[in-house]
Formats: structure tokens, sequence, C-alpha cells
């Protein structure tokens, strides 16, 4: 039963790691991947002498670190809450209105994003001018920009993450519920000191993968909702990887970028793993 998952990882993940010795190549079609020169660290010189790669990178780090310690409490909130729920068929209906949007393709989100903050024809704006207020460039400015690239991706996923914590907090023996109540507690305390140490396990480890992807923003997302007035903050490795190795053919160099950003991604899940292995929550 192993073999196909195992076949899968081994064709599609770890044999596509030889083409990474591009990056110290000069690659040309004609030579292929084993022919092509080698150049050694220039393409990493060459990519690190740009401002520009470094914008872009900084870029990168900083959306997705916004993303991590702004939308990764979220998920914990709501299965918190939603445990409290004693009507089953409100709990069903909250639960299937957030998982939802996780369905959707980013195409259907930047559209619904569009339809509400567009300066035209956004149902914000229209909302204003109804009131002869001047519409908001939403979208064209970088601050506005940066907060609704974090509100849609908090949106998008948040439900997919509470059904996770949802499962975990059903593993917690209701004895101990039970024993603070008869010990005076509070719903508020029952949750901090019972419920959240019962799902800690379960934050640890996700916190842990999240960590390996903050170098790692979503090229669909930010691809869907960019546009050139906010690209000093929108460009990041993966649009740029798409624009300069495929756009202009440039393969050499941006296997080298990413190439960088699966290190820096690589050596944030160990040293996350290193802090929580002090706590004994370590993942391995």
């Amino acid at each position: 039963m192993l073999i196909p998952v195992i076949a899968y990882y081994v064709i599609f993940k770890y044999w596509p790691m030889g083409g990474l010795v591009i990056a110290f190549k000069t690659y040309n079609f004609a030579d292929g991947i084993w022919n092509s020169p080698w150049v050694g660290l220039k393409n990493f010189k060459l990519l690190f002498s740009s401002s520009n790669t470094l914008q872009i990178i900084w870029n990168t780090f900083w959306l997705s670190f916004l993303s991590l310690v702004l939308g990764f409490p979220v998920p914990i909130f709501l299965a918190v809450l939603l445990n409290e729920v004693r009507k089953s068929w409100f709990k069903k209906w909250v639960q299937t209105i957030i998982y939802l949007p996780h369905f959707f393709s980013w195409v259907i989100v930047s559209g619904i994003v569009l339809s509400l903050f567009a300066t035209d024809y956004g149902s914000i704006n229209k909302v204003l001018k109804l009131f002869d207020l001047e519409p908001i460039t939403f979208l064209y400015e970088s601050h506005s920009w940066i907060s609704i690239f974090i509100g849609s991706g908090i949106w998008k996923e948040m439900g997919f993450s509470t059904i996770i914590y949802l499962a975990a907090l059903t593993t917690i023996d209701p004895s101990l519920y039970e024993s603070a109540c008869m010990d005076g507690a509070t719903k508020w305390r029952q949750m901090w000191h019972v419920t959240l140490p019962g799902i800690r396990h379960t934050i640890i480890l996700l916190l842990i993968l999240a960590m390996g992807k903050i170098m790692e923003v979503g090229f669909d997302q930010v691809y869907n909702l960019q546009n050139a007035a906010v690209a000093d903050v929108s460009e990041v490795i993966s649009t740029y990887i798409y624009k300069i190795g495929l756009g202009s053919s440039q393969f050499s160099l941006t296997t080298a970028m990413g190439l960088f950003e699966s290190v820096i991604s690589c050596s944030l899940v160990l040293i996350a793993n290193r802090i929580a292995k002090k706590f004994d929550q370590a993942l391995f």
C-alpha cells in the first residue's frame, strides 16, 4: 500500500532535486542540465549583488511573517469558541461556512476581493459614493494592499486549520473540565488551563510546519492580487521566479533563488523544532 506513496515522493519530490545543479551552471537547452558549463557561485553573486533581489527577499519574508503572526492564532481561537457551542446544528453550520473558502481557487478569491475593493466598481467604493465621499484606492496603496493580502489569506485558510484543532479537542478528557468546574473555574479559565494545554501538541506541530513556509508566499495569491502600483511590496520570490525564470529564460538565476529559499525554509524548520525540543514538544 505504501508503494504508490513512496513512488510519488521519489518521482515528483526527490528526483527533481537533481535539477538544483542548474544553480551552479549556465544552463541552456542545447547542452542540457548535465552538460551545461559550470560557473560555481556566480549566479548567487549576481543574484545578491542586486538591490532588487534583496527587496524581493524582504517582501517575501515580511508578508509571510505577517501572515503567520496574524493568521496563526485565528483558527485556534475559532476552534476553542466552536468547542463551547452546544447547539450541534449551529456548530456544523459555522464549520461549513468557514471551511468553504478553502475549496475556492485564488482566481475566485481575487475576483471577490476585486468586487469589494476595486476603485471604480468595488462595492465599498460604491457605498462611499452614495455618501458623496471620494473613492479609496485600496488595491493601489501599499499599506491597504498588504492588509487585504493578509486578510484574504486568513479568510480562505482559517477553516481548514480550525477543523484540525477541533479534531484535536475531541481527545481531551471531559473529566478535566468537570474537575475544573468543581474547583470553581470559569469558562475562560477552563479554556486557558484545560483546552489550550490539551491541544498544545497540535499547535506546536502546525507552528513548526508553518515556519517551513515563512519564506514561501503562495504564487497564486500574490500573482492574482498584485499590480504595478504596489510592486515595491508585492513582488516576492515566487513571482520573481515565474517572471525571470519562465518569462526571461534565466533558469540558472531563478534556480539559485529557489535553492536559497529552500535552504532558509529548512533551517527555520530545524530551528523551530530545536526550540520545541527544549519544551519536550519536538516533531522529530
